[in-house]
């Protein structure tokens, strides 16, 4: 059985979030888009769990569905912490997602976490303890749990971020780190960059869109042939085996916020090397560059770029569908409703076959992509349309 998964959404209660982000909302648009398994996202919020209590019925293999049965998108309990505390006088941050079974798991996960912090906050909490603790917590509860380094490269807050991460998954996860089986690559990087890094190679490479609205939903994905089942889905990620795994759908990374180094206040964004010219400061106010993704990885990698070693699930980028209607007819999305036209068709085989030029983005700000037309000139439009994907199907 084909299923398409995103395992990392948020709620309407974390922050910078659409009011919109509850499953039934994220039920229908899953739905639209052809996800078949989303992770609920924010089980640690109370009221946001007693929804999801109300509103999802389980199934017996560790999966959920709406209890009205008005939609055959499968869900699955998720969250994600952060996690902000010291190692040897340096602060670090660090972001898990948590996958777990049953709403009992999550109970007692819940009463554990309420001791060390407080989850009414926010949707996504925010905990003083060590990263490993929160593994030991949460498997010591339910076995059956999985937990994911989020977002990997994120320069603020993961695990191999440039302003407050670490080199190594054993360097932070310590005595855990036997329990880590997967990273989150994250919108910045893709497989393809993780692969420079022999180190990473017992781990399995999973993506997933961060969504905090509905219509960002599937942005990144994971498409696995097994069962609808919790346990076997599990397995699939663990044992990172490419019959079953059968590819992530990407971003390109360059189209992320923290791929390439830069200042956002003053418009600099450079490329590894220039940041290395430039001693990562900033030639216009003098201040240090933020690190991007690209660095980190070409920082930490012990192999070429290229490289793809034996036994690596393949990936796939893709662009959302309002973003190529909006670059190829460079309309509003008022202006996009009234059209009908070619050469948007041309525009989504440009991208099945890469045909696409990006200007990476650095320090917070996402970027641009621009589609080739029909005489190979690509087009000035910016990816960031105000369009959203549901209004267009």
């Amino acid at each position: 059985m084909k299923i398409i998964a995103d395992f990392h959404v948020h709620s309407k209660y974390s922050r910078a979030t659409s009011k919109e982000m509850e499953v039934r909302t994220l039920s229908r648009y899953a739905g639209m888009k052809g996800i078949h398994l989303l992770g609920t996202g924010d089980f640690t919020h109370p009221q946001y769990f007693a929804e999801l209590q109300g509103a999802l019925e389980p199934l017996g293999n560790g999966l959920l569905k709406l209890k009205d049965k008005t939609s055959p998108v499968h869900f699955i309990l998720t969250a994600e912490t952060s996690h902000i505390f010291s190692v040897k006088g340096k602060t670090k941050r660090v972001h898990v997602i948590l996958i777990t079974p049953s709403f009992e798991a999550v109970a007692k996960i819940n009463q554990q976490l309420a001791r060390r912090g407080n989850l009414s906050s926010d949707g996504r909490p925010i905990f003083g303890m060590h990263v490993k603790d929160v593994v030991k917590l949460v498997l010591d509860i339910a076995p059956d749990s999985l937990i994911v380094p989020a977002h990997a490269w994120t320069p603020w807050f993961s695990v191999f971020g440039s302003m407050s991460g670490f080199d190594s998954i054993e360097e932070c996860f310590e005595e855990q780190a036997k329990n880590i089986y997967a990273i989150e690559t994250g919108l910045s990087s893709d497989p393809a960059m993780n692969w420079r890094l022999s180190k990473l190679d017992r781990l399995t490479l999973i993506s997933n869109s961060d969504s905090h609205s509905p219509s960002r939903i599937g942005r990144e994905a994971n498409v696995f042939d097994c069962n609808m089942d919790y346990k076997e889905v599990l397995d699939v990620i663990r044992r990172g085996d490419p019959r079953r795994f059968l590819y992530t759908i990407e971003f390109f990374p360059e189209e992320g916020k923290y791929h390439y180094d830069g200042h956002r206040n003053c418009g600099v964004v450079f490329d590894p090397k220039t940041s290395r010219e430039n001693e990562f400061l900033c030639p216009k106010c003098g201040k240090r560059l933020t690190i991007g993704v690209m660095y980190r990885v070409d920082e930490l990698a012990d192999r070429p770029e290229g490289s793809r070693p034996d036994g690596k699930i393949p990936f796939k980028n893709m662009v959302p569908l309002d973003e190529i209607i909006a670059d190829v007819l460079e309309k509003s999305e008022k202006e996009i409703r009234t059209c009908a036209n070619p050469r948007v068709a041309h525009g989504i085989l440009n991208v099945r076959e890469g045909r696409v030029k990006v200007e990476p983005g650095y320090d917070g700000v996402y970027g641009k992509i621009s589609i080739y037309d029909s005489n190979g000139q690509a087009s000035a439009s910016s990816s960031q349309s105000t369009a959203k994907q549901g209004e267009l199907f």
